[in-house]
């Protein structure tokens, strides 16, 4: 497929795949989006049936969109490489795809950028949203999955291996089991996909995590109260560690922010030194998908720098 030229300068193609939904934009150099489309990852038809829906669909907006396809960015959950994605396990299939050379043949953008979706939407919330003038600072995100990004320096930090803040596999008491057993500890315990099945499986019908938080079976009420309760354990670690400014909170488990910040702000104010701010993210639901265009807007930027 060749390059799109059309009119009225340059644009960026920007794309968050998540667990449950993928979101996508145009968007103008200044970040503005200009056309945007949302659609079910269907996660367990596996990876390519999602990535080449994402494409038609992407292009239905470059095509509405005037000028040139300048820079496609692209987030996702794990460690996005140029051959295959690590510790994406949500996802069938995820961690084989090329994602970079698909974008590249589809498109055929001036420059193509890829990254961790939570770290993308960290560097949104502290360029834009509500970590913006802290430092540090972490984002918590509770999603389908649940990590955190940490921001120092004003930057967001990647680790050695681009897998700073993957909190999922953090280890539980009496629990040996971590990443080299294909295992996510936390994650099986207080991700929003993990609380939906389980607490469908008590139930013995179909839950969301939503679902659960606001069911009163005492069994459901259990369960979700001793995710928390665990989140917030390992959360009051993590301040412990980095000593952060403010907490932002963000992910498709702050619908239930009624019940969800409450027993986090309890647990930090009773166990970290110095309690850091907690806070809802500015962008809840669609920082990963702002990230992307943050991403793109540096990406353009640095290839027009002297």
């Amino acid at each position: 497929m060749h390059a799109r030229e059309h009119s009225n300068g340059d644009f960026f193609l920007a794309i968050d795949f998540g667990g449950t939904k993928i979101a996508l934009c145009t968007a103008s150099p200044e970040g503005q989006a200009i056309h945007s489309a949302r659609l079910d990852t269907c996660a367990e038809a596996g990876a390519d049936q999602a990535l080449e829906r994402t494409l038609a669909r992407a292009e239905e907006l470059v095509d509405a969109t005037p000028g040139r396809l300048a820079v496609v960015a692209a987030v996702g959950p794990g460690i996005v490489r140029a051959d295959d994605v690590l510790l994406a396990p949500n996802v069938p299939g995820w961690d084989r795809l090329a994602l970079p050379a698909r974008l590249r043949e589809a498109f055929d953008p001036e420059a193509v950028a890829v990254g961790n979706d939570v770290k993308a939407a960290a560097l949104a919330e502290s360029r834009w949203g509500s970590l913006q003038g802290t430092d540090p600072a972490l984002l918590l995100n509770l999603g389908t999955g649940v990590a955190i990004a940490i921001v120092a320096g004003g930057a967001v930090l990647e680790g050695a291996h681009g897998a700073a803040g993957e909190i999922g596999y953090t280890q539980l008491e009496q629990d040996r089991a971590g990443a080299a057993d294909g295992r996510a500890p936390l994650e099986e315990l207080v991700g929003g996909r993990a609380i939906g099945e389980r607490a469908g499986l008590l139930l013995g019908r179909r839950l969301s995590a939503e679902d659960a938080f606001g069911d009163d079976d005492p069994r459901v009420r259990a369960l979700v109260e001793d995710a928390l309760s665990e989140l917030g354990r390992q959360l009051a670690n993590v301040a412990i560690v980095v000593d952060p400014q403010r907490i932002a909170v963000a992910g498709g488990l702050m619908r239930s922010a009624a019940t969800v910040l409450p027993v986090l702000a309890d647990r930090l104010a009773r166990v970290v030194p110095f309690p850091p701010e907690l806070v809802p993210a500015r962008f809840t639901e669609d920082g990963a998908l702002r990230g992307a265009v943050a991403l793109a807007m540096d990406t353009y930027d640095q290839r027009r720098a002297p």
